[in-house]
């Protein structure tokens, strides 16, 4: 079982090492865990110049899972958009064929006063987003700035083929056939060619599972019905562009983005495993950084990539148990009542592992 593990930036490090200490537990217990550290992001540039340097990807391309922290921080914001922290994630993601990304939105009991939505709104909530990760808009082309008419003028391409909107509604549909059978399919068909194709495709696919349920919704109208009434939702399934923001708007469903794991697969289940939240460099080095969604991804990679749903189950529960007890990082933590830092929360979820 390779595993790279790419820190990046910010509270990457703090959150990635507490990730580490539950694979070595895991280890020690008798999987065959093996794991190697690279570089991406800001750190990869400060060491090499590049986001996702070519030792980078050959450690990545060579490993079973990729277990990443976050990139990105203010002080490269003004470097040449090629050598921004954030193109070593779309490269990673491209270069290793990462088409679908897997977002769960669970809301655990403990946590229902965390949302600021109200506790008859989120309680019991339950969704996976499933987003297609190497296409549409942020992979289109052209794409540029340039004059016109004495003007500058930035302009993408949102871009997709038939046979990347089919393999991706498959991922979809076989998520759904294994929760609740209803999938929602978001995106802008009423004035967008693109996603016009893609309610065809969708609707092409689902003839192939009669068993689950597919409704259409307009991506407008699925951002205002996620706050409104998220429990109708089961598995959404969107592109690329679309996913980037229903699935930050999901997280805050549940208390805290620092809770919430994914996963990115190629069609053999390859992974990379990360949070969905960012580097926070706010954050970074004053162990204050929820460690639990970092945690929570490598429940993930022992379910989608090793098939150790024993191992899984059991990271999961034992999040689950610290929760119960009442340990809380700062983002989760109930006015007036105390909490624990980075590493104390790895701690907590160590003694029950």
């Amino acid at each position: 079982m390779k595993i790279a593990v790419l820190a990046g930036d910010g509270i990457g490090p703090e959150i990635v090492a507490q990730a580490v200490r539950v694979l070595n537990v895991l280890r020690a217990d008798g999987l065959p865990i093996e794991l190697e550290h690279g570089l991406i992001g800001g750190c990869a540039v400060d060491a090499t110049g590049e986001p996702y340097p070519e030792a980078t990807h050959q450690l990545a391309s060579a490993a079973d899972a990729v277990l990443l922290g976050a990139v990105g921080g203010p002080q490269y914001d003004l470097l040449p958009r090629q050598q921004r922290p954030e193109r070593g994630l779309l490269a990673i993601r491209k270069e290793l064929s990462l088409f679908a990304n897997l977002r769960p939105a669970i809301l655990y009991p403990e946590l229902a006063n965390a949302s600021s939505l109200k506790y008859d709104v989120v309680a019991g909530l339950d969704i996976m987003i499933v987003r297609e990760l190497t296409g549409d808009i942020y992979f289109g082309e052209p794409r540029g700035i340039e004059m016109r008419d004495g003007q500058r003028v930035g302009y993408n391409t949102m871009v997709y083929n038939e046979a990347e909107i089919r393999r991706i509604a498959h991922v979809a549909f076989r998520a759904a056939n294994k929760r609740q059978g209803k999938l929602c399919s978001v995106d802008k068909m009423n004035v967008l060619e693109c996603t016009q194709l893609w309610r065809d495709v969708v609707t092409e696919v689902a003839k192939e599972y009669p068993q689950v349920m597919l409704s259409h919704m307009l991506v407008d109208n699925a951002a205002m019905q996620l706050v409104r009434y998220p429990k109708q939702f089961d598995v959404i399934v969107t592109g690329n562009m679309f996913g980037d923001i229903l699935s930050d708007e999901a997280s805050m469903l549940t208390g805290s983005i620092g809770m919430l794991p994914s996963a990115s697969l190629d069609e053999n289940n390859k992974g990379l495993y990360e949070p969905i939240h960012g580097s926070a460099p706010d954050l970074a080095g004053r162990d204050l950084a929820n460690p639990l969604a970092t945690i929570l991804s490598v429940a993930m990679m022992m379910r989608y990539t090793f098939n150790q749903e024993d191992a899984a189950r059991r990271i999961e529960d034992s999040v689950k148990k610290v929760l119960r007890s009442g340990v809380r990082t700062k983002d989760i933590v109930e006015s007036n009542a105390k909490s624990v830092g980075t590493k104390a929360m790895g701690d907590a979820v160590l003694a029950n592992l």
